[in-house]
């Protein structure tokens, strides 16, 4: 069957099906090769894009930037300064004025309904950069990430150890569902996922046949046992800045150090984290140094997978 995403959103990835979430890695695979070969695109020629930003930003906005740009398409940044947006503007105004001038519109900020409602209202496709929901972009990295190291996605165990209800977990777990992964969340009980959202997952898993299998414990050690890949995040993500005595309190036991990764009894395991990291909290510097490691491949991937998200919406292909 022929994946056709043309004029399609990415609002998190409930909307996408395995299949279209394969060609998405698929395409970010061609277009890393012709990357790496050297060979200029043209992909996105003719093509201009809104780059909405409240949040600050280095992976998604270089990589949406160069992204763009290596395909021949013109971004703008739009800072929270730049535009009217949420000030004197409503976002529905805001959508149907930008629609009218880009062919599509990255936002990157606090609230999922204001991303939503771009989508609702532009009239042009919309990708979430992040919200404080969803980070679908970042998990289409990870998964390259993942396919690279490995050649599969089915069937890899995946521990996501620390906050197990920020938008990072949320992401994570649905791509898993999708994707037939054994998704394991290790945190504290006050950070567990919420539990509409996990037995929408395990639901998703079920209607996909993917095989995935979604666990959550209190227990790191238990959690990471058979990893093949070990993933964290920053204890208080932004906007929670003046929670993390208290994230650093009850999430010390989570810390990823050379004892838990040595916990998963896998030689080959791999860390993961979606950056910036604080090491020393999360992630200890012996392991985000170590053979371990593959944080700046996920990195660069990024940018291969927010311009294969462009080129399969509006580009032409």
């Amino acid at each position: 069957m022929a994946i056709n995403l043309r004029n399609r959103h990415l609002i998190s990835l409930k909307h996408h099906t395995p299949q279209e979430i394969e060609y998405l890695l698929d395409l970010a695979k061609d277009l890393k090769n012709k990357k790496r070969a050297g060979i200029k695109g043209n992909l996105l020629e003719g093509k201009n894009v809104a780059l909405i930003f409240e949040k600050p930003s280095t992976r998604t906005r270089c990589a949406f930037t160069v992204g763009a740009i290596d395909e021949g398409a013109h971004p703008e940044y739009l800072g929270k300064n730049d535009i009217q947006l949420g000030h004197k503007e409503d976002v529905a105004d805001t959508a149907r004025v930008l629609g009218r001038m880009f062919d599509g519109i990255e936002f990157r900020g606090f609230s999922q309904k204001v991303v939503e409602d771009l989508a609702k209202y532009a009239g042009v496709p919309v990708w979430n950069g992040l919200t404080d929901e969803y980070h679908p972009t970042q998990v289409l990295a990870d998964f390259l990430t993942i396919r690279e190291n490995f050649g599969h996605l089915k069937g890899i165990r995946f521990v996501y150890v620390g906050d197990g209800r920020n938008n990072m977990a949320n992401s994570l777990m649905i791509g898993a569902a999708k994707m037939g992964m054994h998704f394991v969340i290790g945190s504290p009980k006050s950070l567990f996922p919420d539990p509409d959202l996990v037995a929408e997952c395990r639901k998703i898993a079920e209607d996909c046949e993917s095989g995935a299998t979604i666990e959550i414990t209190e227990d790191p050690k238990a959690a990471v046992k058979g990893a093949d890949v070990i993933y964290t995040d920053v204890w208080a993500s932004m906007g929670e800045e003046e929670k993390l005595a208290e994230r650093k309190a009850i999430l010390q036991p989570y810390q990823v150090n050379l004892e838990l990764v040595k916990a998963a009894g896998n030689e080959n395991v791999i860390f993961m984290h979606c950056l910036p990291a604080v090491k020393g909290y999360e992630v200890t510097g012996e392991v985000f140094e170590s053979r371990y490691a593959r944080q700046f491949d996920e990195a660069e991937n990024r940018m291969h997978t927010i311009k294969a998200v462009m080129v399969a919406s509006i580009g032409n292909l």
